[in-house]
């Protein structure tokens, strides 16, 4: 079968790296995703669709397969890489790692993951950022291995409104100046994936930069832009607007954060209800001390007086109590049945000692008289 002539792209392709991070994350056995080489738009094989429509995208497939990659499948065993990758460098609580260690080796692993990892805050983020930074590397290489020329749509400093003429010129040999220099910034831009260090990132060196307030940015989406999708394809084109990390959930049993969300909070009802009803015991807790130290106060120095001389009274009482006892006291508490043994022992030994009596033997005179 001869290639199909393809138009070339005059820049790299702009892809959007959060999509594909997700893209990555829900491929398994059930579902296919493929990226297109010509333009950069991703396909999601959607079952449900019509057979009819179906069909018309295996027949594209037949007569120009060599368009479109295949994304690697999210392998159990890849799973559990990323999850004891974490665990091992990022999670410093003893009790804390081996609970998530327990919970990859069990079923549903990357379910249980996330609830926990989502109902302990402080190590959500730490998880977030480093599922971040591991399949930024994964795709990478991935890309790299098919010959992509690429940029990630995330990575440029340029204007929303010239990365879409970028994408609109797409294949134009004559374009606009602004987009001229554009196309030079971000094919300088795409060396930099080809480089050792996008897949062997180095920590920053020197002194760290001075801790600023965080300024939120509302991201920059821009719309998408594709000429040449067949018809056959439209129907299954992947396009979620995903603008951070965050929405990706590692998880193929929830599309969105959000769908996991609700479902961890189903879940976690239980132990919810357990902590309000502990919440509010200590509470009323705190009310009740609240007011008893509210009396004492309107009662003025007497108050105070009389608070000093009761703890101290019931202080002195402990200890004198403590006192009397003593240690075998304490632990003959602790041994009931040998003390009671001990006491039945003793009492038997005195029973003896009252009822016996000393016997002197009877001697006889001689002359048969008794002594």
């Amino acid at each position: 079968m001869a290639k199909t002539a393809y138009p070339e792209a005059k820049n790299p392709l702009i892809l959007r790296f959060h999509r594909l991070m997700d893209a990555f994350a829900k491929s398994d056995d059930e579902r296919d995703f493929y990226l297109d080489r010509i333009e950069g738009f991703l396909l999601f094989i959607d079952l449900d669709k019509s057979q009819d429509e179906l069909d018309s995208l295996e027949k594209e497939f037949e007569q120009h397969g060599e368009r479109y990659i295949l994304i690697p499948k999210m392998t159990f065993y890849e799973s559990k890489k990323f999850m004891e990758g974490f665990v091992n460098e990022k999670v410093y609580d003893i009790d804390t790692k081996e609970k998530l260690l327990e919970i990859i080796q069990s079923k549903e692993a990357r379910e249980n993951f996330l609830e926990f990892i989502y109902d302990h805050l402080s190590e959500l983020e730490k998880w977030q950022q480093f599922y971040l930074e591991r399949s930024r590397i994964r795709i990478i290489e991935w890309l790299r291995n098919h010959q992509i020329k690429f940029v990630f749509e995330e990575d440029l400093d340029l204007t929303k409104n010239l990365i879409e003429k970028l994408k609109k010129h797409l294949f134009d040999s004559k374009v606009p100046r602004d987009v001229s220099a554009a196309r030079e910034a971000i094919d300088t831009k795409s060396k930099v994936y080809y480089s050792n260090e996008a897949l062997n990132p180095r920590p920053k060196r020197g002194r760290p930069p001075k801790q600023v307030a965080k300024v939120e940015l509302e991201p920059q989406v821009t719309i998408d832009i594709y000429t040449t999708v067949p018809s056959s394809a439209r129907h299954f084109v992947y396009s979620p607007e995903i603008t951070s990390a965050s929405g990706v959930t590692f998880s193929s049993r929830y599309d969105t954060e959000a769908e996991l969300l609700a479902s961890l909070r189903g879940s976690s009802r239980v132990k919810v209800d357990e902590r309000l009803q502990a919440l509010s015991e200590r509470l009323e807790s705190l009310r009740h001390i609240s007011s008893r130290l509210a009396d004492l106060k309107e009662m003025g120095p007497e108050g105070e007086e009389k608070l000093i001389r009761g703890a101290v009274s019931l202080g002195k009482e402990q200890e004198e109590e403590e006192g009397k006892k003593g240690i075998m006291g304490v632990v003959k508490g602790f041994l009931p049945k040998k003390r009671e043994k001990q006491a039945g022992k003793e009492k038997e030994e005195g029973q003896k000692v009252r009822t016996t009596k000393t016997v002197t033997p009877i001697r006889k005179k001689p002359g048969g008289k008794k002594s």
